[in-house]
C-alpha cells in the first residue's frame, strides 16, 4: 500500500504503528504537523493521547513521565525547541529512559530560519551535560522516516537509551510516495520503570559516585555498539575518492556519484546512518585503502568533527565541503568534486 504524504504526517503515523501511546509536544516549525497529525489520530483511536504543553521543556519532561509509567511516548521539535529539551534528554540519558524524539533540524544560529539545516548534529548527539549515551538515526528519505521510526521505538525500549530521529525541514515538509508497510512489532520491556522498590537517582553527593556510573554506562554502551551502528555504502568497490555525507545531503551525494561515474571518476559514498554511535569500524574497513575523502554537509564541520574524532588513525587527505544551513543539489556536489580533483 502506498500513500502520498508529507514527511511529518509519515512520522506521526509510523509512531502509532510502532507502538507509541502518547505524544507530548509544543508547536514549532518545521515539526508542527507531527503534533497536528497525531491529534487527528487521537480522535480516531482513544487508546492514544496527546498533551500540547506550555513549552518544550514541559513536553520533554512529560514524555519522561509517561515512559517512567511504562507508556511508550515521544516528542517532536527542532531548532530552539531542541535546545530547550536538552535538560529532559540529559535526564533520560542519566536514568536510562527509553524516550523517542523526532528532530526536524532548522537553520541556526538561535531562532534563525524555520527551514532547513544540518546544524543540530552536535546538539542532538551530545547535548546537555552528558557523554552522548544516545542513539541517533539520520534519515535521508521519506521512506526512511517511516522505517526508522519503528526502529527508534524498538531500540529505545530494548536498550534503554534516549533515541532520536534526526531529519530536517526539507524531509519534514516535502510530500512524496511512501509505502506504509505493515510491520508487526511488539516492543520489549514495556513495563513501568518507576515502581515500588525502584529508586531512580540523577542527583549525587560524591564525584566518585557519578564517576563510577558514567564509566559503567560507557562500558554498557560500547558493548552493544555493534548491534546499534548502521551505515550505507554505495559504489565503494573500486572507489578512489569517497564522499562522506549523512541525511538528505547523502541522498543528493548518491545521485552525484552516479553522475560522476558516467564521466569516468572512481567515486563512492559512505553514509553514516547512526551518528551516535558512529559506525567507525565499518568506515575504517571501507575507507582505509582509498586516496581521498570529501565530507559534504549543510553545517560548518559538525559531521566532519564526528568523523575525525572516531577515525583519528586515518592518514588520508580529508576535504570539507561546508554550506551551513543551505542545501545541496547533486549537480552542485558533482561540480564541486570535479573542481577540486
Amino acid at each position: 500500500m502506498k500513500d502520498f504524504l508529507m514527511g511529518n504526517q509519515i512520522l506521526a503515523q509510523a509512531a502509532l504503528k510502532a507502538g507509541a501511546k502518547a505524544m507530548f509536544g509544543y508547536p514549532i516549525t518545521p515539526s508542527s504537523e507531527i503534533l497536528e497529525t497525531w491529534a487527528k489520530l487521537c480522535l480516531a483511536d482513544k487508546s492514544i493521547s496527546l498533551l500540547q504543553t506550555e513549552d518544550e521543556m514541559a513536553a520533554g519532561f512529560g514524555m519522561i513521565g509517561a515512559c517512567l509509567a511504562g507508556k511508550p511516548a515521544f516528542t517532536a521539535t527542532g531548532g530552539p525547541g531542541n535546545v530547550l529539551m536538552q535538560d529532559a534528554f540529559s535526564m533520560a540519558e542519566a536514568l536510562r529512559i527509553p524516550t523517542v524524539a523526532m528532530i526536524m533540524q532548522r537553520g541556526g544560529l538561535s531562532t534563525s530560519t524555520v527551514i532547513y539545516s544540518q546544524e543540530e548534529v552536535r546538539l542532538t548527539c551530545f547535548g546537555g551535560n552528558g557523554e552522548g549515551f544516545r542513539l541517533v538515526y539520520s534519515t535521508s528519505s521519506l521512506q526512511e522516516l517511516y522505517d526508522y521510526t519503528f526502529k527508534a521505538f524498538k531500540m529505545a525500549w530494548k536498550y534503554r537509551w534516549p533515541t532520536f530521529i534526526l531529519a530536517d525541514g526539507y524531509q519534514a515538509k516535502m510530500k512524496g510516495e511512501i509505502e506504509l508497510k505493515e510491520i508487526n512489532q511488539k516492543l520489549e520491556n514495556v513495563t513501568p520503570i518507576l515502581k515500588s522498590g525502584v529508586n531512580l537517582r540523577n542527583c549525587y553527593n560524591l564525584e566518585e559516585e557519578i564517576g563510577k556510573i558514567i564509566v559503567n554506562y560507557a562500558d554498557e554502551y560500547n558493548q552493544v555498539r555493534d548491534q546499534l551502528e548502521e551505515y550505507e555504502e554505495y559504489q565503494l568497490q573500486d572507489a578512489e575518492l569517497v564522499l562522506v555525507a549523512h541525511g538528505i545531503v547523502a541522498g543528493a551525494a548518491k545521485v552525484a556519484v552516479d553522475l560522476l561515474r558516467k564521466q569516468g571518476l572512481k567515486i563512492g559514498l559512505f553514509r553514516p546512518i547512526t551518528l551516535r554511535p558512529f559506525p567507525a569500524k565499518a568506515a575504517l574497513d571501507y575507507l582505509g585503502k582509498i586516496k581521498k575523502i570529501m565530507i559534504v554537509e549543510s553545517a560548518l564541520g559538525q559531521l566532519s568533527s564526528l568523523f575525525k574524532d572516531e577515525l583519528y588513525e586515518l592518514s588520508l587527505p580529508i576535504i570539507d565541503i561546508n554550506k551551513p544551513a543551505v542545501g545541496f543539489t547533486p549537480e552542485e556536489i558533482a561540480n564541486t568534486v570535479k573542481s577540486l580533483e
